[in-house]
C-alpha cells in the first residue's frame, strides 16, 4: 500500500489516500476517483495542464523510472525540468520534481503531490464588455436547462467550426493547420461531451438559443477564420483559436455574475473554471510556437 497526500491552496486540507501500487492507476484516475481538484484537459500528457509537484516521504530512495518522451518534452516545454533531471532521468531513472499527473502511476511508496489551485472567479463581479452588453440572452437565462443549452451549443458550435475549418485548411494544402483543427475540434467535442453529461437527461435541444440571440449571430467560440488560407500560420491559428475561447469564457463569466439564481450561477462558476484552462492550454501553446519561431530565427 501507498500513502499519497494530496496538497493544494484550493483545498480546506491535505487529504491522504491509500492507494494499491501495481494496479496501474495514474495519479490523476485517483484523483478523479476521490474528485479531488487536480486541473486536466487531455488527460494523456499533450497538455500539461496536470502538472504536480512530487515529494518523496520517508527514508527509502525514491523508485527508479524511465521518463516517457511525452512527458519529457511537455515538462521541457513548461519549464519544469532541467538537464540535470534529464540526465539524471535518462541514465539514473530518477524521477524529476515534476511530473505529469496523467503520466504518474502510482507505486509502493509514499509521496506528496502539491499542485496548483484555480481562481474560477474574480473577487469584484465581471464588468460587461462590448460583446456581453449586446447579446440578448446571456442575462435573461430563466432556468438551469435553458443554461445547459446556452452551454452544449457553444461547445457544438466550436466543434463544429474547427472540424470545417480544418476541411476547408486541407483543401488548400495547408496540411499542419489542418491537423491542428482537427486536433481543436476534438478537444471542442470533448467538452461537449461534459457538457451534454452535466444535462443528464434533460433535452438540451429543447433550449439551444438560435444564431439570433448572439453578438455578430455567432457564438462565442466561433473564430474569426471562415475558409482555407494556404499562407495561415500555425500561431495565427492559435492566437485565433484563443480569442475564440476567451469570449467563451467571457460569456460565462458574465453569467455567474449576473444570474439571480445560485443554482445557475453554481454551474457557470464551473464551467469559467473549465473555460479559464482551455485558455491557459492555448497560451502554453502559444508560447512554445512563440519561443520556437525564436529560435529558428536566432
Amino acid at each position: 500500500m501507498a500513502n499519497v497526500t494530496f496538497k493544494s491552496p484550493v483545498m480546506a486540507k491535505d487529504v491522504t489516500l491509500y492507494a494499491v501500487a501495481g494496479d496501474r492507476g495514474t495519479l490523476l484516475a485517483l484523483a478523479k476517483e476521490h474528485k479531488l481538484p487536480i486541473p486536466f484537459d487531455c488527460g494523456d500528457g499533450n497538455c500539461g495542464s496536470c502538472l504536480v509537484e512530487i515529494k518523496h516521504l520517508g527514508t527509502n530512495k525514491p523508485y527508479g523510472l524511465a521518463l516517457t518522451e511525452k512527458e519529457k518534452e511537455m515538462l521541457r516545454q513548461l519549464g519544469k525540468i532541467t538537464p540535470a533531471e534529464i540526465e539524471n532521468a535518462e541514465t539514473n531513472d530518477m524521477p524529476p520534481r515534476y511530473r505529469l499527473a496523467c503520466q504518474y502511476f502510482v507505486r509502493d511508496e509514499d509521496i506528496a503531490v502539491i499542485f496548483a489551485g484555480d481562481e474560477t472567479l474574480p473577487k469584484a463581479r465581471p464588468a460587461l464588455s462590448t460583446a456581453v452588453k449586446s447579446y440578448k440572452g446571456g442575462l435573461e437565462i430563466a432556468s438551469v436547462e435553458e443554461f445547459l443549452g446556452y452551454a452544449v451549443k457553444v461547445e457544438e458550435d466550436a466543434a463544429i467550426h474547427f472540424e470545417e475549418l480544418a476541411v476547408e485548411m486541407a483543401k488548400v494544402g495547408n496540411k499542419e493547420i489542418s491537423e491542428l483543427f482537427t486536433q481543436l475540434g476534438e478537444y471542442s467535442r470533448l467538452h461537449l461531451a461534459e457538457a451534454k453529461k452535466r444535462a443528464g437527461s434533460v433535452d438540451v435541444s429543447c433550449f439551444m438559443p438560435g444564431d439570433h440571440v448572439w453578438p455578430d449571430l455567432a457564438t462565442p467560440e466561433r473564430t474569426a477564420l471562415w475558409a482555407g488560407d494556404p499562407s495561415l500560420s500555425r500561431l495565427d491559428a492559435l492566437k485565433a483559436a484563443l480569442h475564440g475561447e476567451k469570449l467563451g469564457f467571457e460569456f460565462y463569466l458574465t453569467v455567474a455574475g449576473h444570474t439571480k439564481d445560485a443554482e445557475i450561477e453554481t454551474l457557470a462558476k464551473e464551467f469559467v473554471k473549465e473555460e479559464s484552462e482551455h485558455v491557459a492550454i492555448l497560451e502554453r501553446w502559444i508560447e512554445r510556437e512563440e519561443a520556437a519561431r525564436k529560435l529558428a530565427l536566432a
